[in-house]
């Protein structure tokens, strides 16, 4: 039997389960004992993912070649600060489950994208539609998330006379450059391709809102948070604003055995992922701890990357 199918049986057979919160099982904002988040893990099963189609999934014996599962995330980071905040996360993995959990550095966002299509990487942390097109296409659970929800939000300075995002296609948006959740929304919303905002990559948050302070872009897109942070003068009103949304994530995906997943889920929630964690926490604003999450809360949000190429 091949590992595609053997994984697809255990799925089913064995009917792992990872619950999305420990609100039952914790109390205020300390993250859940081990004994707690053991049982929490018992309590919802995960929704078995699609399998991924042939053409996208690389041979078992990948593995054994590397003699590691590959740990990887997004190339937002320099490689050597890469490594700096996530090679602490692989060791730690790799205690957890007994077994070598190889950080990479992907280079690029094509090879990001390239790589992770191919079923190259075992274990990822990024974005929610990210999280969501693996668990859709490429056989992965989420693991754990950033536990605060976040919403985005479309602003404009207050002295401009757009009421609405509708108002200012082909209008220049500071904003992160695609596969960026935020900007992905914000093209959803513009049907027709030649009426697409126009997108000046700023890069951070702060940058962002400072592009629409100073008028370099007409409108901007960032997290709720952050501009409750940078607007404390009241200087821009809010033109569009999502639902919350689940925040960034750890998924894994069908090289890693469902016994394996538990622990891995297990040991990033507990507190002992304190320390090994630390940098990533800082660089993310993940607060104290991650929280346990299931496949279900991801749901659909792939949808934001089907105009990206590549995916779909």
């Amino acid at each position: 039997m091949s590992i595609k199918s053997t994984v697809i049986v255990s799925l089913v057979a064995l009917s792992v389960v990872f619950s999305p919160v420990l609100a039952a099982d914790s109390s205020g904002d300390k993250p859940a004992p081990m004994q707690a988040i053991a049982a929490a893990i018992k309590k919802v099963v995960f929704t078995p993912a699609a399998p991924a189609p042939e053409k996208q999934s690389l041979p078992a014996r990948i593995v054994e070649e590397q003699e590691a599962l590959v740990f990887t995330a997004p190339p937002r980071e320099t490689p050597e600060a890469g490594v700096e905040i996530y090679q602490p996360v692989a060791d730690y993995l790799s205690q957890a489950i007994g077994k070598k959990v190889r950080y990479k550095h992907p280079g690029t966002w094509g090879v990001y994208r390239t790589e992770m299509l191919k079923g190259s990487y075992d274990i990822i942390f990024d974005g929610p539609h990210f999280n969501s097109y693996r668990m859709e296409k490429l056989s992965h659970n989420i693991l754990v998330k950033i536990p605060e929800r976040h919403e985005f939000t479309v602003i404009v300075r207050k002295d401009k006379p757009f009421q609405s995002v509708s108002q200012m296609a082909g209008r220049t948006f500071c904003t992160h450059a695609p596969p960026n959740l935020g900007t992905l929304v914000l093209l959803s919303q513009f049907d027709n391709p030649s009426r697409q905002p126009v997108i000046i990559n700023s890069k951070g948050w702060e940058n962002i809102y400072n592009g629409v302070i100073s008028g370099k872009c007409v409108g901007g897109v960032l997290p709720m948070a952050n501009l409750k942070k940078y607007d404390r003068s009241n200087q821009t009103r809010v033109v569009f604003k999502t639902a919350a949304m689940p925040n960034q994530a750890f998924s894994a995906g069908p090289r890693v055995s469902l016994e394996d997943q538990m622990k891995l889920a297990q040991a990033l929630a507990s507190p002992d992922a304190a320390a090994p964690t630390e940098k990533l926490r800082a660089a993310y604003k993940v607060g104290d701890g991650f929280a346990l999450a299931s496949n279900q809360e991801y749901h659909g949000l792939a949808e934001y990357l089907r105009n990206e190429w590549g995916y779909y």
